[in-house]
């Protein structure tokens, strides 16, 4: 198989986020190969404890059209995962400046690879500047609206699942509960 000097690589990582190896996008994502590769995921609520979340683009292999993660990409080859996230906020969102909170780091695996995902919150009443060429658009989400939409085939499976994991808990954890 050959693979197009273009393609994007992402490294191979052992469950800890060490570094054991690179390899193609195509090869990650081909839902055999089951390469455990680095993503970044952020939060981004208001000040009125609202979710911002992202449509996903048509255009994108996997999960087109569903809501996500307010932010979420790849790691780079020798990026650290701190610069993989300011670099996917700025790409998406246009979020240049934030202070992030680490939420927690687990193995996400579905039928077309698995993944080592750092999750991260933030909390800005700024109102992010959408790239059409990643997103089809993006809102602040109540968390009762996001309840009442789990398991109806809106969001991602792994949104709903960080969602539940490590999101719903944080309204038990703030001085103002996140509603």
């Amino acid at each position: 198989m050959k693979i197009p000097e273009s393609e994007e690589l992402f490294p191979i990582v052992d469950e800890d986020g060490n570094t054991i190896g690179e390899a193609p996008r195509s090869v990650c994502h081909d839902g055999m190969s089951k390469l455990l590769h680095p993503v970044v995921h952020l939060h981004i609520f208001n000040s009125k404890g609202e979710l911002y979340l992202q449509k996903r683009a048509m255009t994108k292999d996997i999960q087109p059209g569903k809501w996500d993660t307010s932010v979420g990409g790849h790691v780079s080859p020798g990026e650290s995962v701190s610069e993989a996230l300011k670099r996917e906020a700025d790409e998406e969102l246009g979020l240049k400046k934030f202070e992030s909170r680490f939420l927690g780091r687990y193995v996400w695996e579905s039928p077309r690879e698995r993944e080592l995902v750092n999750s991260f919150s933030t909390v800005t009443d700024d109102i992010p500047s959408v790239n059409k060429e990643e997103i089809e658009e993006g809102r602040f989400w109540t968390i009762e609206d996001i309840n009442k939409n789990t398991g109806k085939d809106v969001f991602t499976p792994n949104f709903e699942n960080e969602f539940k994991m490590l999101i719903l808990p944080l309204s038990f954890l703030t001085p103002n509960p996140i509603k």
